[in-house]
């Protein structure tokens, strides 16, 4: 019985017994076998007393239906309990309900289902499988009162078989015709071997191998019995009989195990109304050692083709693990396992590596797609946009002032610096291809280099531009003596140490943490596994990155400071003025990039964001100076030919003379009408021979 529940697929059953030594022992070796192997429960084990008080089967409905989940009932009972509860499910409108599961005192039994067949449909019954005994049966159907006075109870079964009274009964009126005598079995009654009289027989064969096993054992060779089995005890028949082994009357083999059961041999039965509503009992397997089981022989209720379920608890989906309740494993609540954790087994969720997340079933783990950025995405395509037309308009810069390279305002803004700047100003733009790229290392590598070159190239050549204007206004104040360092070779070789500075702070970088690539898997571990990613990346920090531009940043400040204190040399005189409005742009520029970029570090957008704003930052960066500084001259060369000329030569005494009063004129501006006192100086300064003590500096509308 317990391999047909188990077969069905029933975890949850309730048992109901009738009381006493058949029904009690059936359901107590029932729930002890179910411990032992395990996957079924008992919601329920109830008792049929052996004399129920009016409602008692009513009470036993209700109670079983206080686990509506266990519709599998496991019965051992007799026949007439097992018509009153069948009775009492009706009653209660519980037909289709409950999934009864009787033992062999059901069997195949007409008595217990009369009148109640829509209630018992379904109902699974066992009965020891049997076989007719011919010799019974010839034997049986030769018996008479004449032959077979030995059997006390025979004439009572004469009677009740033939609907006949034996002695003066039968003369009265309205009693039963008396019997003759001359009535045969099997012709004037029905007749069909008891289904047990197999086992009869063979227990009474059983009985007889073992004593005359003994006998020979215990007195061999003597006629009768012996004194030794005169006084034998129980236990050592017993020891005999579970030894015994033949062929018992139907042939099949008869024997004991060690618990002294005989072989289980059984037919399972199932009851069933076919399409014509004709109820019967049809055999739907059998069980030798194991079960066979024929499910597709087996029918349902009317008009539910599905195989019906008793379980406490229905399967838990894929990705959920079962949370059982406490003293009852067949009863479980299902969780679902949350997060980037998955369904390692039935019971546990565990968490998936790092770099991986649970897949769609959640009962495995898979790897997190890796993306980049790419270049069709709107956070690149804009700042590719915005560098290659400043690449375009440096490029046309470089190209003009190559072409007039001997022209007075080309000379006059110092072509050597000119170059340094405009090459400082092209890296800021191409910078961001190899930010945008795919990162690997030689893409990491460049980028360390490139990544504050560009700044240092064009606030390295600015400063040395707005150190040199000041030093000369400073050295006029005190000498009519040119101040040191201020020829083109002096300036270049400034700037390119300021530069060197850079670099060597790079190939330190290099040196202490070679550059790699990464996958960050923490940049883009949202709560939702579906829409995290990892972040394939150059393994440069946040705080590497701001250290590569800090030594940029900081000669972006300090140039600046040197604007502000030549604020006051006449815009006519130099490129003071420009120059700062340059410096005052880009700290405004860097000043919005640095709460934009460290303000992102914790969202889902950071790679593109600040990708993006970086990339943007030094192209406006470039923009600004490249607008402020070169396109004037561009526009003058280009569209004003005529302003290209060169001016004449002064001293650079009256230089700083005109300056110094260009100064107090400016002060008192607000007598002119513009405010401004038109002065003029030059920007590169030439030296005589010394032999001729006079020093004289070139000087144009434009410049230093």
């Amino acid at each position: 019985m317990l391999d047909i529940v188990t077969a069905m697929g029933w975890n949850y059953v309730s048992t109901l017994a009738s009381e006493g030594n058949y029904g009690e022992s059936g359901v107590e070796a029932f729930i002890q076998i179910s411990r032992e192997i395990g996957g079924v429960c008992i919601a329920q084990s109830l008792k049929i007393p052996r004399e129920p008080r009016p409602g008692e089967f009513d009470k036993i409905i209700v109670r079983l239906l206080e686990t509506p989940n266990a519709r599998a009932v496991i019965m051992f009972a007799n026949e007439d309990d097992i018509r009153r509860v069948l009775d009492a499910a009706k009653r209660n409108n519980q037909t289709g309900h409950f999934l009864w599961v009787g033992s062999d005192s059901w069997g195949s039994k007409i008595s217990p289902v009369i009148q109640q067949e829509q209630v018992a449909e379904g109902a699974i019954t066992i009965l020891p499988k049997r076989a007719s005994v011919e010799a019974f049966d010839r034997y049986f159907r030769s018996r008479s009162l004449s032959n077979n006075r030995r059997n006390v109870w025979f004439a009572e079964f004469w009677e009740e078989n033939f609907n006949c009274k034996l002695g003066m009964h039968g003369k009265r009126l309205g009693s039963p015709k008396k019997c003759t005598g001359l009535e045969k079995v099997g012709r004037d009654s029905s007749y069909e071997q008891e289904g047990k009289v197999q086992f009869v027989m063979d227990a009474v064969y059983a009985m007889a191998h073992a004593l005359h096993s003994m006998h020979r054992h215990l007195c061999f060779g003597y006629p009768g019995l012996c004194p030794r089995m005169s006084n034998i005890s129980g236990k050592e028949l017993l020891e005999y009989i579970r030894k015994v082994k033949f062929n018992g009357s139907a042939g099949t083999p008869v024997s004991f195990n060690q618990n002294g059961d005989a072989p289980g041999r059984y037919d399972i039965f199932q009851y069933q109304i076919s399409k014509s509503s004709v109820a019967e009992y049809k055999v739907i397997g059998s069980w030798t050692n194991k079960l066979h089981l024929d499910v597709d022989a087996m029918h349902w209720r009317k008009g539910d083709p599905k195989l019906p379920v008793s379980v406490c608890s229905v399967p838990c989906r894929m990705g959920e693990r079962k949370k059982t309740v406490k003293g009852v494993p067949c009863c479980w609540h299902c969780e679902r396992c949350e997060g980037y954790h998955y369904q390692a087994s039935e019971f546990n969720c565990e968490m998936c590596p790092y770099e991986q997340r649970p897949d769609r079933n959640r009962t495995g783990c898979q790897s997190i797609p890796i993306i980049k950025l790419e270049w069709y995405s709107p956070w690149a395509s804009v700042p590719v946009f915005i560098s290659v037309l400043g690449i375009l308009a440096t490029s046309f810069v470089v190209l003009t002032f190559v072409r007039h390279n001997d022209t007075p305002i080309v000379r006059a803004s110092g072509r050597e610096m000119s170059y340094v700047l405009l090459t400082g100003i092209f890296l800021c733009y191409a910078i961001t291809f190899l930010m945008i790229a795919a990162p690997t290392v030689a893409v990491c590598s460049l980028r360390r280099i490139f990544l504050g070159l560009g700044m240092c190239f064009s606030h390295a050549a600015l400063l040395t531009k707005t150190n040199r204007i000041h030093r000369i206004f400073e050295q006029g104040k005190k000498s009519v003596a040119a101040p040191r360092f201020i020829s083109p070779a002096s300036q270049l070789a400034i700037t390119f140490s300021l530069i060197s500075v850079q670099l060597f702070g790079v190939f330190v970088w290099f040196a202490v943490d070679p550059p790699h690539t990464v996958v960050d898997y923490g940049e883009q571990r949202t709560a939702d596994p579906d829409k995290a990613r990892g972040v394939l990346k150059c393994d440069i920090s946040d705080l590497s990155l701001i250290c590569s531009l800090g030594y940029s940043i900081l000669l972006m400040v300090t140039c600046t400071v040197y604007a502000i204190k030549t604020r006051g040399v006449p815009e006519t005189f130099n490129e003071a003025k420009p120059i700062g409005f340059t410096m005052y742009t880009t700290c405004i520029i860097w000043l919005a990039f640095i709460p934009i970029f460290f303000g992102t570090a914790q969202s889902a957008e950071k790679m593109y964001i600040q990708t993006t704003t970086l990339t943007i930052s030094l192209s406006l960066s470039a923009s600004v100076s490249l607008g402020m500084l070169y396109m004037p001259k561009v526009y003058i060369i280009i569209f004003h030919p005529e302003q290209n000329v060169p001016k004449r030569k002064r001293s650079f005494k009256a230089i700083v003379t005109a300056a110094t009063m260009s100064s107090k004129l400016t002060q008192k501006g607000g007598d002119r009408p513009n405010g401004e006192v038109k002065t003029e100086l030059c920007d590169s300064m030439e030296t005589n021979t010394p032999s001729t003590k006079t020093t004289y500096v070139s000087y144009t509308n434009h410049a230093i």
